[in-house]
């Protein structure tokens, strides 16, 4: 009898089972009554009427889906809207939204990039830019985390045409890269500067406008921007921002544009009256960051090792995977969520539990959700 082609999975299965990697899904009731520390729901627009109007809204007018390609059918005067209101809001000349900031991430390193060029990625980036990164099909230069010289000294061995790819805020440890410095490289070589800011819209910059209008480069000739807006707007999807040109190209060249159906009319929606929300309480994005320090200081108060958070996310380092996991759980369990990153997700391998600030937090909140990591963390 022919062996079973996929008989290796039951191996790799056993492996991440003994080093406590094994990953499952949990499916959220809608009535979940734990405190939400876990989703990247940094202003708390997910469930916000005015966001969950707009997505009604938007199906009512224009239907359940795209239905095609943005080149076919799946364009919609929403998303027009949607990318003028983005790109004015962040600073930017132009945008284009995307089904998901991963197929972004994916257009945005594919299509600026070719066989002659240099991409020089941050140790730290989202798997979405590593993926970007192989995909081009470029030569590839990995420099250490949030290091401009190493940055200057690849760009300079090179000599041709490139690219600088970073995170604007790591997911991971939830520092911020020091744009400004490695726009001022990236110019100094003539390169192109591609920023992800999944996690800076919204919390950064003035009134939440991002990272890169936070650090002045938002708007510069080589500087490119992609966001979410699954995080703090609450909806689905994603965007390039950058200069005209550049979203025309990849209008034109960007496969994961080309080939994909268009963003749903009621995400769209979802996420254009959560950016008109934003702009009418820029406060919000304020009330994030105090949110952050607050849990940053009540952690390390309580004797635990926590990252200094730039933006919203507070990382907090376990000794072991299965530590990781079970410190969550009881946080679980006690009615906390949190995330749990372990490895492959992080690039130094240390695991961690991850918290997310919201702006809707109140300190009643802040200190229960202190108490409880407290209490559940693992003893070394």
């Amino acid at each position: 009898m022919p062996r079973d082609p996929f008989d290796w999975i039951t191996g790799a299965a056993a492996a991440r089972e003994r080093a406590g990697l094994v990953r499952r899904l949990r499916p959220r009731p809608a009535d979940d009554t734990r405190l939400d520390l876990a989703s990247n729901d940094y202003l708390g627009l997910s469930r916000h009427p005015e966001v969950i109007e707009g997505a009604v809204t938007a199906a009512r007018r224009w239907g359940a889906g795209a239905t095609g390609s943005r080149l076919v059918t799946g364009t919609t005067g929403l998303h027009a809207e949607l990318e003028a209101e983005l790109a004015a809001f962040c600073g930017f000349e132009a945008a284009l939204v995307f089904s998901s900031g991963y197929a972004a991430n994916i257009a945005a390193v594919t299509a600026l990039t070719g066989h002659d060029t240099l991409v020089v990625s941050d140790a730290g980036n989202h798997a979405s830019l590593i993926d970007g990164c192989r995909l081009s099909r470029a030569q590839t230069a990995v420099t250490p985390h949030a290091d401009p010289e190493a940055v200057d000294k690849a760009l300079d061995a090179h000599g041709g045409r490139a690219l600088v790819v970073t995170d604007a805020v790591f997911s991971v440890d939830g520092d911020a890269a020091p744009l400004a410095a490695l726009a001022g490289v990236a110019a100094g070589h003539g390169a192109a500067l591609l920023v992800d800011d999944a996690h800076g819209l919204g919390v950064l910059g003035p009134g939440g406008s991002g990272t890169p209008a936070a650090q002045g480069v938002a708007g510069g000739r080589g500087v490119v921007a992609t966001v979410t807006l699954s995080k703090s707007l609450g909806s689905q999807g994603g965007a390039v921002l950058g200069p005209a040109a550049v979203i025309e190209h990849l209008v034109n060249t960007a496969r994961t544009f080309i080939f994909d159906t268009g963003l749903a009319p009621a995400a769209a929606g979802a996420a254009l009256a959560a950016l008109r929300l934003l702009r009418r309480e820029p406060q919000r994005a304020a009330r994030v960051r105090e949110v952050a320090r607050t849990l940053h200081e009540g952690l390390t108060a309580s004797g635990l090792r926590a990252i200094r958070p730039d933006a919203a996310v507070i990382s907090v380092p376990a000794p072991l995977p299965e530590q990781a996991l079970s410190w969550a759980a009881d946080c679980r369990s006690a009615g906390v969520s949190v995330g749990c990153f372990r490895p492959p997700s992080v690039p130094d391998g240390i695991s961690r539990v991850r918290l997310t600030a919201r702006a809707d937090l109140e300190r009643q909140d802040i200190d229960f959700a202190l108490r409880t990591l407290a209490a559940t963390a693992p003893r070394a």
